[in-house]
């Protein structure tokens, strides 16, 4: 015989859950939107640039799809991506602890919003070999509040999950701390011995189309760059 009760608490939790993932996902769309928002605006700023020089070093915004934007400037391209999906914290993350999530358990459900850096040179010439970077990601929840976890500047933007609220201000502070990290990220150098032979096979797929592997820190651990 089937327990109804015990049905009507599965329909329950369903509609419950349910509802907290569709809620947290029109939060974080509506983030990525505030952000996507802040790059124009940077643009706009830096148009406005009187200098000469400004107007040979491109500062350029792309907005590719509903989940994904491209802000293009020097020799960088970043890449914001939301992720459709929703996720619960892990327990032993440090937001776990938080009073704030203790209160209300539903607070560590948070949508994503990843921050790639990648050579602008790689999408020019096709370059499907190099390298890209997850600089930072954006964890926003169903009141609208986040936090980050990232590569220095952006890192340090990290502020009470309790307290930060995103805005069109924080939005643009995350972005202006993005393109600050990347400026900074210089390319560096692999070391000689990594490539100093290379077969004829591998140097003539270079060639066509330029299959070089080229990244910011290639021939060095990443994780090098703690900070």
């Amino acid at each position: 015989m089937v327990d109804k009760t015990k049905t009507a608490n599965l329909f329950t939790t369903l509609i419950e859950k349910g509802t907290l993932k569709q809620d947290v996902y029109k939060k974080t769309f509506v983030a990525f939107d505030l952000l996507k928002t802040g790059m124009e605006d940077l643009v706009l700023q830096y148009n406005r640039l009187e200098s000469k020089v400004s107007k040979t070093i491109p500062f350029v915004f792309r907005d590719r799809s509903e989940f994904e934007a491209e802000l293009k400037f020097a020799g960088d391209t970043l890449v914001f991506m939301m992720h459709t999906n929703v996720f619960e914290m892990p327990r032993d993350h440090e937001v776990m602890k938080t009073p704030y999530v203790k209160e209300d358990i539903n607070r560590s459900y948070c949508g994503v919003i990843n921050i790639f850096n990648f050579l602008s040179d790689s999408f020019k010439y096709n370059r499907l070999n190099d390298i890209g970077y997850l600089i930072g990601r954006i964890f926003i929840n169903k009141d609208m509040h986040y936090f980050i976890e990232g590569k220095r500047e952006i890192g340090f933007l990290y502020k009470s999950f309790a307290n930060a609220k995103m805005t069109k201000q924080s939005a643009s502070e995350i972005i202006e701390s993005a393109v600050m990290y990347t400026i900074n990220f210089d390319l560096l150098t692999p070391p000689y011995d990594n490539i100093k032979e290379v077969t004829v096979q591998e140097f003539r797929a270079a060639l066509d189309p330029m299959q070089i592997k080229t990244g910011k820190r290639l021939g060095f651990k990443f994780q090098a760059d703690i900070n």
